[in-house]
């Protein structure tokens, strides 16, 4: 069985209806019945083999597929159809339709699969208590074989309900000359039933000592697996909100300049070139260069840097940015698809649909069981044919069919599952959320991790971090005077100074006069003294000497802090420094990470020497800076390129491509939405200790999964030579049934009891 097999799901990649004729268009089909990495390209070969098809890429975690060029819909879907899936196009209007209608089927998927499961075990336990403490399952007088024959007809009613998909993902890959899981339900289910209803209507056939019945052991198995996927299903999480909170980001309106009048339009009608007013508080709708006014803009959405960035003619502005205190008028130059806002929502999409599925280790397993016991079989039934008593035929049929049956494991379904909910809990426990099973297993394989800067490896908010007095004033004297002249002030490096006061419980007096001088400081009178605090521009325009202590400023800001000077009546009072300090735990994180053989990376839209100074503090030899939100995926993929398997941390939403294409995306929790939606896990205390934890709970998760996988094959394993006769000669035994229900029962219970152990598991001690 398939992860999500047979399932529909519903996609974002392509806003707009997908055409019904034949035009060159972007088409978007949702898929039913894809389960495993290799019906990705089986799906997008047959696609690009339709003439008119240009290109076609699927997203597995969406299953559905967008297809350019000029083809029908229906031809999509014939091809589609042809290579053993089913096809139709998806109905929605929006991006935003497109993900609730997905979500809605993966509810949908959920609760029938429920359904199932309940009816294939709602026989098969009854069946299975039957057999092992009533009564036998054998078939001697008319009444047993009448009974067991309505018992047969409901199994067969539960392997069709229930179990259809296992045996059409078996002929798919039997089609394709592959061995999975589906192959071994298929092969282990239908042989029992087969052999079953042969028992009931010619038990003359069968040796005496072989008449039973193995009905219990089609609808268990069935229904275990059944809940295994449904299981799956509830730890998959949702992988399309990202999209939703980008496409939120974008402003809904523009105030555009036509025929000299002001008209709000909606954001699709802006034209390149429009003029375009925006006020405080407001978000800037599209790309544009300024034409009047002046403002500070917070791009912290764009480069995740914390400080507003001033603006004035001939600026650039981003639009989903929001503009802070000024009034501006700027000239539209990118807008629709071509703003950098929708080129991150498309890098997201392109991300997530290149990410490939993990291979399902049960399906590897089963991929090399499956040929074993069918040669198996074949062997004990030649061996029978050749050296076993009459009715040899009768004999040999017998054995290889048993060795079939006892070969399918009841709990194959939930070995991963199980220990996935548990880890995933476990990972809750420790503050990190884990969004889908496939996160929690790759991230035990990491071997790279990208660390963004601001607000991941740092506070993400500039505090007051140093303060120098150079006269008379002691530190809290020159904190008050300085927080009392900012008070006033929006920008946020006044605000640090401000919260720094008040942290101390100092009392700020009044100001009068107070001026805000755009890119240089503020300027204003305290206690009769007339102050001036900026930076080095301001001091040299008002002739304020500071030679003496600019080496002074020069080693705070190669520290990564930002120096600002106090001047009162025209003399330096004292240096105030502001930086974005470093998290606590940062730095021991970090070495925790290096010390379990992980290469840690640090990437900054910052400056390259405040970029330095921060890994220096923090103990990271690699780090790149003045990276772009596009740059930052490519540094994902060239890691990627290298053999490496890569995790990104990050935090805000110039990071979400990034996190969309690691291997596994991790977001700091105190980050932007879009970020959370758009990685894997979310560290939820802010700590990258969250990162060491959560890849700890994945090595264990994976070990216990593959234990799991052992517990469910080893009962079974052993049961196959002797339904192969191997103790016939010695005792006259053929499997009984009895121990074939038991073996069952031992590698369920053993599966279920081995994934809570997981929940002893401590990763701090990892």
């Amino acid at each position: 069985m398939h992860d999500k097999n047979h399932h529909s799901e519903h996609c974002h990649h392509n806003p707009g209806n997908a055409a019904a004729g034949a035009s060159s268009t972007a088409h978007e089909l949702l898929i039913e019945g894809a389960g495993c990495a290799s019906c990705v390209g089986k799906i997008e070969s047959a696609l690009k083999q339709v003439p008119g098809v240009t290109e076609a890429s699927m997203n597995f975690a969406q299953r559905s597929v967008s297809v350019n060029g000029e083809v029908s819909d229906k031809a999509l879907i014939a091809a589609v159809e042809a290579a053993g899936y089913d096809a139709k196009v998806a109905q929605a209007e929006s991006s935003e339709d497109l993900l609730n209608e997905k979500e809605q089927a993966d509810q949908a998927y959920y609760k029938r699969l429920m359904r199932e499961m309940a009816i294939a075990l709602g026989l098969g336990v009854p069946l299975m208590i039957y057999g092992l403490f009533i009564g036998e399952m054998t078939v001697s007088t008319t009444a047993e074989r009448i009974a067991w024959l309505l018992v047969g007809v409901a199994t067969l009613a539960v392997m069709l309900f229930s179990g259809r998909h296992f045996y059409v993902g078996a002929w798919k890959s039997f089609i394709n000359h592959s061995a999975n899981m589906d192959t071994l339900i298929a092969l282990g289910t239908g042989t029992a039933w087969l052999y079953s209803m042969v028992v009931v209507f010619f038990p003359g056939v069968v040796p005496e000592m072989a008449r039973h019945v193995y009905f219990e052991a089609t609808a268990m198995i069935i229904g275990l697996i059944d809940l295994g996927l449904a299981l799956e299903i509830r730890a998959r999480g949702r992988t399309s909100e990202a999209i939703k909170r980008l496409i939120g980001l974008q402003a809904k309106t523009a105030r555009v300049l036509r025929d000299g009048q002001e008209v709000d339009i909606p954001i699709a009608e802006v034209l390149q070139d429009d003029q375009v007013r925006v006020r405080p508080g407001e978000k800037i709708p599209v790309d544009g260069t300024v034409l009047e006014g002046h403002s500070s803009v917070d791009e912290s959405m764009l480069t995740g840097e914390p400080m507003p960035v001033e603006k004035s003619a001939d600026a650039e502005v981003v639009g989903g940015t929001i503009n802070k205190s000024g009034t501006l008028l700027f000239k539209a130059t990118r807008v629709g698809k071509d703003t950098a806002l929708a080129r991150i929502i498309s890098m997201v999409k392109q991300a997530q649909n290149s990410k490939p599925p993990i291979g399902r280790l049960a399906d590897v397993i089963a991929g090399y069981f499956v040929p074993t016991v069918m040669i198996i079989a074949v062997l004990s039934a030649l061996a029978w044919l050749n050296f076993g008593p009459a009715p040899a035929v009768a004999f040999a049929i017998v054995s290889a069919t048993t060795v079939l049956i006892i070969a399918c494991p009841c709990a194959l379904g939930l070995a991963t599952p199980m220990s996935v909910m548990v880890g995933v809990g476990k990972a809750a426990e420790a503050g990190v959320l884990i969004r889908n099973g496939q996160a929690l297993q790759t991230a035990s394989k990491i071997t790279a991790m990208i660390l963004d800067k601001t607000g991941t490896i740092t506070e993400g908010t500039p505090k007051v971090t140093e303060i120098v007095p150079l006269a008379v004033e002691d530190e809290a004297g020159v904190l008050r005077l300085a927080a009392t002249l900012e008070q006033g002030s929006e920008h946020p490096l006044a605000q640090s100074i401000v919260e720094s006061a008040k942290e101390r419980e100092l009392s700020l007096g009044s100001v009068e006069g107070f001026n805000a001088i755009a890119g240089h400081g503020v300027e204003g009178r305290v206690e009769s003294r007339t102050l001036l605090f900026g930076n080095e521009k301001l001091m040299r325009e008002r002739q304020v000497d500071i030679d003496q202590h600019l080496e002074q400023a020069q080693t705070l800001a190669a520290q990564a802090q930002t120096p600002m000077y106090l001047a009162a009546d025209g003399k330096l009072l004292a240096l105030i420094a502001v930086a974005d300090p470093i998290k606590a735990d940062s730095v021991a994180a970090i070495q925790r990470l290096q010390h379990n053989g992980i290469r840690v990376v640090m990437l900054t839209g910052d400056n390259r020497a405040t970029a330095k100074a921060v890994a220096d503090q923090v103990g990271i030899g690699e780090f790149f800076a003045e990276v772009l939100p596009e740059d930052k995926s490519a540094k994902v993929a060239e890691l990627q390129q290298q053999g490496e398997v890569v995790g990104m941390t990050g935090d805000g939403i110039n990071d979400a491509p990034a996190l969309a294409l690691a291997d596994v995306g991790f977001a700091i929790g105190t980050g932007t939405d879009v970020a959370i939606e758009s990685a894997d896990v979310t560290l939820m205390r802010g700590s990258l200790h969250g990162l060491a934890d959560a890849i700890a709970v994945s090595r264990a998760t994976l070990r216990n999964i593959r234990q799991n996988l052992f517990g469910a094959f080893i009962y079974n394993a052993a049961g196959v030579p002797v339904a192969a006769g191997l103790l016939y000669p010695f005792m006259g035994v053929l499997l009984s049934p009895v121990i074939a229900g038991a073996a069952m029962a031992f590698s369920s219970l053993t599966v279920v009891t081995n994934a809570n152990r997981l929940r002893l598991f401590k990763p701090q001690d990892h």
